[in-house]
């Protein structure tokens, strides 16, 4: 009777997390518009709040002292974003054109937090040092998303660094501009957003606690539970979005939410509760690696072509095929 009770917790889970993380992104994004976020900082509220599930998940294993489970949800679901986001999303649309300042600009950025994130899952540095390091880097890039050409073309002396940071931000803006189609919230937005986070937090708790219970039937290990399983389910709603969007030729804002999602996955579902809970003896270093390597060779490809072909796509889905065979073999 448990396992079943199991099966059905956990699939009720899934469905209600995934469904009411749409209505929390829809709703988030309005208020944002009311608010006057730029485009480039609304793509950032926005992965925010479709992460909520994997985010919730990583948070409900570190605070049972599940490190690897939690590790594993984080980092196989930042994998998993890269295959299905940028590499499903080339084999779809048969290449995705990207801005070369939008590469190094956002690139820059997801390459330092895997480097730190690895830091810390090797235990080369602690938790705080590491969310520290992200910091440094992801405080400077949201406060460059705010900014646009108009306000450099206001500023007095603007220099050659601040003016290249307002166009790769503007070439991002151009797609997500046409992404992001909102309308501004009012206070019943506001509402529905807290509503649908408080179902997301509680719907993606029972579906954690439920696939450690069947990991535990079916003597799965924790980084198969979460690097895998987990990790993928709860990156669905990313997936689908980005393979909309590459099919619609929005090369650059498929490459925003994908890194932005695994930076965002990163600092709030793993270092800042490893901060107050702590990581314990983690496992995870295979896929923290992995990781990395996936970062690195995602942007290798999409700079060295201007973009991901259908070539460059495989490659990529072909490298998130291979750790899954690593982690259950």
């Amino acid at each position: 009777m448990t396992l079943t009770w199991d099966w059905v917790d956990f699939v009720l889970g899934v469905v209600a997390s995934l469904a009411t993380s749409w209505l929390l992104v829809s709703r988030l994004e309005r208020l944002g518009e009311r608010f006057g976020f730029g485009e480039a900082l609304l793509g950032l509220v926005a992965a925010l709040a479709a992460d909520a599930p994997e985010i919730t998940s990583a948070v409900t294993a570190l605070g049972h002292h599940q490190a690897s489970v939690g590790i594993g949800v984080v980092l196989g679901s930042n994998v998993f974003n890269l295959a299905a986001l940028l590499g499903l999303g080339a084999l779809v649309a048969g290449r995705i054109v990207l801005h070369r300042r939008v590469v190094i600009l956002a690139g820059a950025v997801a390459l330092w937090v895997a480097g730190a994130c690895l830091l810390v899952v090797e235990r080369i540095v602690d938790p705080l040092a590491g969310l520290l390091l992200v910091l440094a880097a992801l405080v400077p890039y949201v406060w460059a998303a705010g900014w646009s050409e108009r306000r450099v073309a206001r500023s007095a002396r603007p220099g050659p660094a601040l003016r290249w940071v307002a166009a790769a931000v503007a070439d991002e803006e151009l797609e997500l501009a046409e992404a992001i189609d909102v309308r501004r919230g009012d206070w019943r937005d506001g509402l529905l957003a807290a509503g649908s986070l408080a179902v997301v937090v509680a719907a993606s708790v029972v579906m954690e606690r439920a696939a450690t219970g069947l990991g535990t039937r079916y003597r799965l290990s924790e980084l198969v539970l979460g690097g895998i399983v987990l990790a993928a389910v709860t990156s669905l709603p990313n997936a689908v979005a980005a393979v909309h969007l590459a099919a619609r030729g929005r090369g650059s804002a498929v490459l925003s939410e994908a890194l932005n999602s695994n930076t965002l996955n990163v600092t709030a579902g793993l270092l800042l509760p490893a901060v107050i809970v702590g990581l314990g003896r983690p496992g995870g270093g295979l896929v923290a690696v992995w990781y990395a390597a996936a970062t690195v060779g995602s942007l290798a490809l999409a700079s060295a072509g201007h973009g991901l072909g259908r070539r460059a796509g495989w490659v990529i889905v072909a490298g998130y095929l291979a750790l899954v065979v690593v982690l259950v073999g």
